[in-house]
């Protein structure tokens, strides 16, 4: 408990799946919370439930690839909850299941306004106030799909291969201030988005599922809270000497 005492934390995609394990988890180690997202009625539910637990935690509707608003929406979380240290940009999406001679250059598009530069404008924008902190740490969501290839999804293995580099180059150039950058790799985590684009691509969700879950070496898919517990400690002083680093949580799916 209180591993994230006397701290405020903004996550994007904090409404559902791996974004709103990272809010709950946060919340609970002690963390003030700003839920970015634009799931008004799930971020609204979640933001009532950690409040009436006693957690200070706040939801704004916002798209992450609308600079403009991520802009104004990171500034009212800190001028919300006086001031900023951790940002986590979670918000992605995974695009349509096609090779790439078939994808549509709107479909490539939205892929990397989200999933890329939504993770730019996060971090242009907090960055004045990880600044005025004197610290602070950014953890991006990239995925094994911007460390290997898997087929089939170029938009989305474009964009997570971009937030990888975008992390080391960041890294690299706030580390004198004290301001961290890292990045998550997840393996196939059990969320909506997974659930999504298992739908998307088979008749059978459960064989679909079960399939998705065998390719880890573990023999399953992981949970939200796998990841979760991860930005814990990459948000926490306790990760004070990490940046640059990529956390693989992918259950061996990379270790072949």
């Amino acid at each position: 408990m209180n591993r994230l005492a006397g701290k405020t934390a903004v996550v994007t995609g904090g409404s559902v799946g791996i974004g709103r394990a990272c809010v709950i988890r946060m919340a609970e180690e002690g963390a003030r919370v700003a839920i970015l997202d634009m799931l008004e009625t799930e971020g609204k539910a979640l933001t009532a439930d950690l409040t009436a637990a006693g957690h200070e935690v706040a939801f704004w509707a916002v798209d992450v690839a609308d600079e403009a608003a991520m802009k104004a929406t990171i500034d009212a979380a800190a001028a919300r909850f006086g001031g900023l240290h951790v940002l986590v940009n979670n918000a992605g999406i995974s695009g349509s299941p096609k090779p790439t001679d078939q994808v549509t250059e709107a479909e490539w598009d939205r892929v990397q306004a989200v999933n890329v530069k939504g993770v730019f404008f996060g971090t242009k924008h907090a960055i004045p106030h990880l600044r005025a902190a004197r610290k602070g740490s950014i953890i991006n969501l990239s995925s094994i799909a911007g460390l290997i290839g898997i087929g089939g999804i170029a938009p989305y293995h474009a964009s997570k291969g971009a937030v990888r580099l975008m992390t080391k180059n960041d890294a690299i150039t706030y580390a004198p201030e004290q301001i961290r950058v890292n990045s998550i790799h997840p393996g196939y985590i059990w969320t909506p988005m997974v659930e999504n684009h298992l739908r998307a691509t088979s008749d059978d969700l459960e064989a679909a599922k079960a399939a998705a879950g065998s390719v880890h070496p573990i023999g399953h898919m992981g949970e939200p809270d796998d990841i979760a517990w991860a930005v814990v400690y990459l948000a926490s002083d306790e990760a004070k000497f990490v940046t640059g680093a990529e956390i693989v949580i992918d259950g061996g799916y990379t270790a072949r």
